[in-house]
């Protein structure tokens, strides 16, 4: 079951880029790296999640990460 989920994300993936690609122009070389870098990140990230549902997100990480300073200033 998690095979198919992961290649229901992959075709769409796919299909975004195969979708965006020809509408970035040639010269635009930035545009082209940040949406392929962050495509491919975000498709990392749905198979971390597809895999590891029980992940800890990003408010968890901010608040493990500012937990020190908090208690600090608290004194």
């Amino acid at each position: 079951m998690k095979w198919g989920v992961l290649l229901g994300s992959l075709l769409i993936i796919l299909t975004m880029i195969l979708y965006q690609w020809p509408k970035l122009h040639q010269h635009q070389k930035r545009d082209k790296f940040a949406f392929l870098s962050l495509s491919i990140l975000g498709w990392i990230l749905a198979i971390l999640l597809i895999f590891f549902p029980d992940l800890p997100g990003p408010t968890q990480f901010v608040s493990w990460m500012y937990e020190p300073l908090g208690k600090w200033l608290a004194k």
